[in-house]
């Protein structure tokens, strides 16, 4: 047996204490994300997600965004392009079960989509993480998705701070609306753009009843018995047309006689309510000069402007994946950075692509349509 000293003991203590804080310091740093440079893909097997309701009750929609973004892979992809298709259903927990495959591979470069905004906001958590993923929206349209929180997101469509006074503008000025009914769908899309068109419509005198119903529900008749005799419109800020298409039906039967004044949302051939308006985030891209040659190229019919954007947000993506692949791979920071840098010259919407700081693309603006016997539209704003 050894004999210790005092002096002996406090140097074994001082050894101890020191190897302990080692260990310490390096448990720490084993539990701080160390950062490290995103990944190079071969730019033999670049890829680019699509996010989109395939299936479910706003099928239209992602159809619709699917088949625009597959003819910009085949058109300007140059078979180096790989599109991989994600149905979120419109549907936010969907969404980021679909993010959360997208972002785990390292093919895939940049999103397309998602299609709507609560989708947006479900993805945003999962793409910021380590080796960030960028992606574009040819359709969510809330305002605060470009307020900075999410740095890789941008959208080739205007936000709902340039629809909400868009609409109001019309409803009051165009249609001399007094009394305005309006009816949120209890998403994060629609309750802040039907806050929005109420503001403004209060401002300029109007008389706004504000009623929510959830998206999921169907049967409005108790809701439409609510409408008062002077309403003049009813403004239905909805993603779910089909839904829209059924309300209108139904106050029809209890004899009610408001214009409906649908959102973007309600812009697809599901919605054919005669004499109601929609706005819409994009031109008719039949009625632009220069696009024949592009629609015959699509080879298929389309009911709505939802596709057209998912085409420009598609073309943006594949040009900064080229710009990337200069040397041979790419990595997303790289195709983040060019998507920010992104001019692409009269595209098919009409006008040249930029985006802002934030995200968003530049001197966009709302159109609205009138509909017709069969739900032909005809651009009155």
């Amino acid at each position: 047996m050894h004999r210790f000293t005092r002096r002996a003991g406090t140097a074994l203590a001082a050894l101890v204490v020191a190897a302990l804080a080692i260990a310490a310091s390096a448990l720490a740093r084993a539990d701080v994300p160390q950062t490290a440079a995103a990944p190079s893909v071969s730019c033999t097997s670049t890829s680019i997600g699509f996010m989109g309701p395939i299936t479910g009750d706003a099928a239209f929609i992602g159809k619709e965004q699917l088949g625009f973004a597959k003819y910009a892979i085949r058109k300007l992809g140059g078979g180096k392009i790989k599109l991989v298709e994600g149905d979120t259903q419109l549907d936010p927990a969907q969404a980021s079960t679909v993010g959360a495959r997208f972002h785990a591979n390292d093919n895939i470069l940049a999103v397309v989509g998602p299609a709507g905004s609560q989708e947006v906001l479900a993805v945003a958590p999962i793409f910021k993480k380590k080796e960030a993923m960028p992606f574009i929206s040819g359709s969510a349209t809330v305002t605060s998705l470009t307020k900075g929180s999410i740095p890789t997101f941008r959208r080739v469509v205007p936000n709902d701070s340039v629809q909400s006074p868009t609409i109001a503008k019309y409803i009051r000025q165009v249609l001399k609306a007094k009394s305005v009914f309006i009816v949120d769908d209890q998403t994060a899309y629609s309750r802040p753009l039907a806050t929005g068109v109420q503001a403004n419509l209060r401002a300029s005198g109007a008389k706004v009843t504000r009623q929510s119903v959830n998206q999921k529900v169907t049967d409005f008749s108790a809701l439409v018995s609510r409408i008062s005799d002077d309403t003049d419109v009813v403004f239905l800020p909805w993603q779910i047309a089909a839904n829209g298409q059924i309300f209108g039906q139904q106050m029809k039967e209890q004899g009610k006689r408001a214009i409906i004044f649908g959102s973007d949302g309600l812009d697809s051939g599901d919605f054919k309510i005669a004499g109601s308006y929609v706005s819409s985030f994009a031109p008719d891209i039949r009625a632009i000069k220069g696009n024949a040659a592009f629609i015959r190229g699509y080879r298929a019919k389309f009911v709505s402007n939802f596709g057209p954007p998912t085409y420009v947000a598609t073309q943006a993506v594949i040009a900064a994946i080229k710009r990337a692949c200069a040397d041979g791979d790419a990595t997303r920071t790289e195709v983040h950075k060019n998507l920010k840098q992104t001019l692409i010259p009269k595209t098919i919407l009409g006008g040249n692509l930029q985006f802002t700081a934030r995200g968003d693309v530049k001197g966009a603006k709302f159109y609205i349509f009138k509909l017709g016997a069969g739900g032909k539209k005809t651009l009155v704003g």
